[in-house]
């Protein structure tokens, strides 16, 4: 089971409440798939698949719930309990029942599976619920899917080549009809890709003014012909653009620009015609720096805070190029573009760590802020630029707290910790750094600070040295909280300072600020 909020998976109940607050809705999809190893489709168990997903969502559940459920129930009463924020609808439903045997129009199991679907849309709580039955083939077609770079084909027949530039291998202008700019941005299913808008500094904004009039346009057969003279248009850039005659392939592509646009088109894309033409500008290039230019450079033509461009500045590159230096399991992938390694097969998943991951994991072990992981992750990304990715901080406190989390989140995975202590995790993660060396904090831009990293990390490389410091970790923590690790319990600043004093002693000294101090 997984749980998408806002085009995020989300993991914990806490994330809801600052997803709301940040976002000012939440768009909800519900994923729920049973995989099986058998080569044939079953009704009797495509109906228990069905009742065990509409008991989930019932008032009082009837099934046992093992505690990743009862993990997943509490994210979703914390939804339901902001169901006022649905500005989008209600939350989705879609289940996949994954089989290695062939699907065919076979009545018993249609039968069974609409029942399913029926069933889950009585609960007058999902907008839409689908029920998909994934053979060999087409699970063969979505793991190629998972393994390549997102691709698109269009017909893009008005357009002018623009001349040459240093750093772009194509360009165009012109306008795409709006039933084929659809295709760029949205699945199979018919539901927009969010990941596409990764590298546009802005999230959709819901139903403002602006996005509203765009609607208003779109919907009146007097002022949709001139929406081409009315709209910005959008701007798409692609490494890879493979032009045959009209018809163009585009791969490994992102809206930089006009992510409001496209949210409108898709929102309103049963009245959409070909005759709807969408300004856009494609370009081709390689060259990182020309793709951050253009998208700084179309995005001030309204007002953008800096913070918002933070992801394009030189930290985040820097960071990119030092985690994968280390040797063997020692090496780490921030990921600062979306899915920039889901084409690489030599790149293990769980040693990718995302910007989310990273901001929290740091904000706990060196800013004692585990706290605000969740619940004030807003506040913390005020902080971007000077507390968290300072411009002169060094890099190895952000690679000791990835590899820190990286090795909590295999004790997890194996079972060496009791996933009841994840809602912890980060106060494990403070806990394990003083624990591992309890000298005052150096300044982050400090050569102090590298001597200091390079202590912790080789504690954290050594799997029995690891193992035992997150033990006592959890040993401390259990004993601070009493052995409630409620997160209302735990997750204050209170619990924090307790925690620090009782591993350092009430004459600990406090950490230095973040940038203060002279050069290193």
């Amino acid at each position: 089971m997984a749980v998408l909020v806002n085009g995020r998976l989300v993991t914990e109940p806490d994330e809801i409440e600052d997803l709301a607050d940040t976002n000012g809705f939440l768009d909800v999809t519900f994923v729920f798939v049973q995989a099986e190893r058998s080569n044939s489709f079953d009704a009797s168990k495509i109906g228990s698949f069905g009742f065990g997903v509409r008991d989930f969502f019932a008032e009082r559940p009837t099934l046992p719930q093992n505690d990743a459920v009862q993990e997943a129930a509490a994210i979703t009463n914390e939804i339901f309990r902001r169901s006022s924020r649905f500005k989008r609808g209600n939350p989705r439903s879609h289940l996949y029942y994954v089989t290695t045997g062939k699907w065919v129009v076979d009545t018993n199991l249609e039968v069974r599976r609409r029942s399913v679907v029926e069933d889950l849309q009585q609960l007058n709580v999902f907008s839409a619920v689908t029920f998909d039955c994934v053979d060999a083939e087409r699970l063969h077609k979505l793991y190629s899917a998972s393994k390549n770079a997102v691709r698109c084909e269009i017909v893009f027949s008005e357009r002018t080549v623009i001349p040459e530039i240093p750093g772009v291998e194509q360009a165009y202008l012109g306008l795409l009809p709006a039933t084929e700019f659809l295709k760029l941005i949205e699945n199979e299913t018919g539901a927009i890709v969010s990941s596409l808008f990764y590298d546009n500094v802005r999230d959709w904004q819901d139903w403002n003014p602006v996005n509203s009039e765009i609607k208003q346009t779109l919907s009146t057969p007097e002022t949709v012909v001139r929406f081409p003279l009315m709209n910005n248009g959008v701007t798409i850039v692609a490494r890879n653009v493979m032009p045959t005659g009209n018809r163009f392939t585009i791969e490994d592509y992102q809206i930089v620009n006009g992510c409001q646009t496209s949210y409108v088109l898709h929102a309103c894309k049963e009245h959409l015609t070909a005759n709807v033409l969408v300004p856009v500008r494609l370009i081709a290039t390689q060259d990182e720096e020309v793709k951050n230019a253009i998208i700084k450079a179309t995005n001030r033509q309204t007002t953008v805070s800096e913070d918002q461009l933070f992801a394009l500045s030189d930290f985040p590159k820097k960071l990119e190029m030092f985690f994968p230096t280390f040797d063997g399991k020692k090496k780490l992938h921030y990921e600062r573009r979306s899915r920039q390694y889901s084409s690489t097969d030599t790149v293990e998943k769980v040693r990718i760590v995302n910007q989310t991951a990273l901001v929290r994991a740091f904000a706990a072990m060196f800013l004692e802020k585990p706290h605000s992981t969740t619940r004030n992750y807003k506040a913390l990304l005020k902080t971007m630029g000077t507390d968290i990715f300072g411009k002169e901080h060094r890099l190895e406190p952000y690679y000791v707290a990835a590899y820190a989390s990286h090795r909590l989140e295999f004790l997890f995975r194996s079972q060496v910790l009791n996933s009841k202590l994840k809602p912890a995790r980060y106060h494990l993660l403070l806990a394990a750094r003083l624990l591992a060396d309890p000298a005052p904090l150096p300044r982050f831009n400090s050569n102090e600070m590298g001597r200091y990293c390079e202590k912790l990390q080789t504690s954290f490389w050594q799997d029995e040295v690891s193992k035992t410091l997150f033990e006592k970790a959890v040993s401390v923590v259990q004993n601070v909280s009493g052995g409630n690790l409620h997160r209302d319990h735990i997750r204050t600043e209170p619990f924090t300072e307790t925690l620090i004093r009782h591993i350092l002693g009430t004459g600990r000294v406090r950490r230095a600020a973040p940038n203060a101090g002279a050069a290193p």
